[in-house]
């Protein structure tokens, strides 16, 4: 089974990414929020890999983050949850308001993902509640580090999710909020509290 990857990006698509590894070119599917974090064509990365293998077919599905292929692992053990699913849902919501809405019993949140009913939603919480506590912490250290260019600390963590959780893609979320910060300047924004970041960077999605 390949459990990771190390290589070159040779081509990034809407929901998977082809790496090359010494002249071989594999196709790895990917989140929203893992696409979002690519490095640009040409350049070097390396992803966590789960190997999920067909009667017709081998395909790879790859993570930014150790604790999203575990979170991805959890999610597949869901009754009614496949690969393509669990993909989707790490798509529609960031790892820490997953935990957490699963942990709160959040069925209504839940539905709001692409692809999950009331039904999925509630097997969701009712299998995994006491699964996933800590995924919430941990995602709230990695989000810290993984802002990438925004920075500004937790305030910026919690605006960005706040801005996913209504709905609004990661990569669209990311691009308001550093937009904000080019308009305000690098002290300013840092400054600024997480009601002033979201209300910012709803006026620049509107």
């Amino acid at each position: 089974m390949i459990a990771s990857l190390t290589g070159i990006i040779q081509h990034i698509a809407s929901d998977r990414c082809v790496v090359d590894v010494k002249g071989v070119g594999y196709e790895v599917f990917l989140s929203t929020e893992a696409l979002s974090r690519l490095p640009e064509k040409g350049e070097s990365l390396f992803l966590h890999i789960h190997t999920n293998v067909r009667e017709d077919a081998i395909v790879l599905f790859g993570f930014n983050e150790r604790m999203e292929k575990e979170m991805f692992l959890i999610l597949k053990t869901v009754s009614g949850i496949g690969p393509k699913l669990a993909l989707a849902i790490l798509s529609g919501m960031q790892l820490g308001s997953l935990s957490q809405a699963i942990m709160a019993g959040d069925v209504k949140g839940l539905t709001t993902i692409s692809g999950v009913g009331k039904k999925t939603a509630e097997r969701l919480c009712v299998e995994l509640k006491d699964k996933v506590g800590d995924f919430q912490s941990a995602a709230s250290q990695t989000a810290v580090s993984t802002i990438g260019p925004l920075g500004g600390g937790t305030a910026v963590v919690d605006a960005l999710s706040a801005l996913v959780n209504l709905g609004y893609p990661d990569s669209m979320a990311r691009e308001a909020l550093a937009s904000v910060k080019k308009q305000r300047g690098d002290e300013t924004f840092t400054a600024m509290k997480v009601e002033e970041l979201i209300r910012e960077g709803l006026r620049t999605l509107a």
